[in-house]
């Protein structure tokens, strides 16, 4: 949802200035997917060594360079579907250990919320992934998006305010399963309105 509402100006922002900087038709978009998996998959140990700041900070970097890598490959026109691939599986490698982190934190109070977390993830992307097969792509993506209310962004929002507020952790790992749930739900409740 914040995607669709805040994309164009985050892009027009954040983003477009990078891409005309001197010098940046040399960066490969894989090498951008590769080191934002890396500073996602390293908030793991800043959580398992209670470093929170440090983690938030790995995650905002995350996620930042996870943005920059598919659009550097249209603006210079190296999109791939190697690329496309490789960034769809790194960006669930970098949510699996951020919960993987987020578990490491206090594994007794938060096993049951974490296969919650895990589960509705687990769910949600298959509903993602077959609508995606089963629909026209006429995006600039290099498959069909199908946008929900948890994407991306929100998951971050979501892994930041679990990180910063512990305490709160149980409540927000069960809103948050409760609102990924929804997102596969109503994804899958209108392909399939659309196919009859």
């Amino acid at each position: 949802m914040i995607e669709i509402k805040l994309r164009k100006k985050y892009q027009k922002i954040c983003v477009d200035p990078l891409l005309r900087v001197k010098g940046s038709q040399r960066i490969h978009p894989i090498f951008l997917t590769c080191l934002a998996g890396f500073l996602g998959v390293s908030v793991f140990p800043a959580l398992a060594l209670y470093l929170p700041l440090f983690a938030v900070f790995l995650l905002i970097l995350s996620g930042f360079i996870d943005t920059l890598d598919g659009s550097l490959a249209r603006f210079y026109a190296k999109t791939s579907s190697k690329g496309a691939a490789l960034d769809i599986v790194t960006d669930r490698i970098v949510e699996f250990a951020i919960i993987l982190g987020l578990y490491s934190v206090d594994p007794h109070s938060r096993s049951l919320s974490i296969i919650l977390m895990l589960g509705s993830i687990l769910i949600c992307i298959t509903s993602f992934l077959i609508v995606g097969i089963f629909s026209e792509n006429n995006t600039e993506k290099s498959f069909y998006y199908s946008p929900g209310i948890i994407e991306r962004a929100e998951a971050f929002i979501f892994f930041t305010a679990m990180i910063l507020l512990p305490t709160a952790f149980v409540f927000l790992a069960y809103f948050f399963s409760i609102l990924v749930f929804m997102t596969a739900f109503i994804r899958m409740a209108q392909f399939l309105k659309c196919r009859i």
